[in-house]
C-alpha cells in the first residue's frame, strides 16, 4: 500500500467510513464510486485478517457500511 495510505487502516477500524474514502480519493484521484469499492475491499479484508482490532472500536464509533 502506498505512503499516502498509511493510515487507512486505522481509519478503517475506526469506522471513519468518510475520511477513508477522502482518502483513497485523494491519494488515487479517483472518483467516488472507486475509492468506496476500494474502501470496502480494504475494510473486508482487514475483518478476515484483524478481526480483534473491530472488537476493541468503543461501542459508540459510528459502524462501517454494511458490504454491498
Amino acid at each position: 500500500m502506498s505512503e499516502e495510505l498509511a493510515g487507512l487502516d486505522d481509519l478503517v477500524i475506526q469506522g471513519q467510513t468518510i475520511r477513508g474514502v477522502k482518502l483513497i480519493k485523494d491519494a488515487f484521484e479517483c472518483g467516488l464510486h472507486e475509492a468506496l469499492d476500494f474502501y470496502v475491499d480494504r475494510d473486508r479484508r482487514l475483518r478476515r485478517t484483524r478481526p480483534d482490532d473491530f472488537a476493541k472500536r468503543h461501542p459508540h464509533e459510528p459502524r462501517p457500511p454494511a458490504p454491498g
